[in-house]
């Protein structure tokens, strides 16, 4: 379990960039930036510390989801 912003998250949910990436369709890690940058309602990164990034797998399938 991790704890981010005062909830526990179990780290069998989070995902890197490389995960992201693979879900969102992109080739390229870089691309999550992008995305991030591009869209105001895209998820936060869960853990963000220097260069490593995670995010929670269940919440970038949503988005990707409402997005159509």
């Amino acid at each position: 379990m991790v704890e981010s912003m005062g909830r526990k998250i179990d780290v069998d949910e989070l995902v890197d960039p490389a995960q992201v990436a693979e879900i969102l369709g992109l080739t390229n890690p870089n691309g999550v930036s992008v995305y991030q940058s591009r869209y105001e309602d895209f998820p936060e990164p869960v853990v963000s510390r220097g260069r490593c990034r995670l995010w929670v797998e269940a919440e970038i399938r949503a988005w990707v989801s409402g997005r159509g």
